[in-house]
């Protein structure tokens, strides 16, 4: 079983930076895959950014140039760096771990809101 939790959500200013951790608990091992979501009230989740255990990054157009995603394998965490944050940037955003087996986990999410 592992768990993911989240923190460093809230409140910032449109062209402003924010940064969220994830950090995971549990048995860990193999390759595996650490990705951020954001669901906006009323729309669907959908991704922002993955790396793998390797390093390897992906990132959803509307956050390319923004974000980077990183990871510190040694203490299972893995990080967003949001700059250059807009008003569309608002949502929650979940922390999900995918070791690539039967079960993935998520975070419970934390809350970011970009507003002047």
């Amino acid at each position: 079983q592992v768990h993911v939790v989240e923190s460093g959500g809230g409140l910032a200013q449109p062209g402003g930076t924010l940064r969220l951790s994830c950090a995971a608990s549990g048995s860990i091992s193999g390759f595996y895959v650490w990705g951020w979501y954001r669901q906006a009230p009323g729309k669907l989740r959908h991704m922002c950014a993955t790396i793998t255990s390797g390093g390897n990054t992906n990132y959803a157009d509307s956050v390319k140039g923004r974000f980077t995603i990183s990871r510190d394998n040694a203490k299972n965490t893995v990080y967003l760096q949001m700059n250059s944050l807009k008003y569309d940037d608002t949502a929650v955003y979940y922390c999900n771990f995918d070791p690539l087996g039967p079960a993935d986990y998520w975070g419970q999410g934390t809350q970011v809101t970009v507003s002047s």
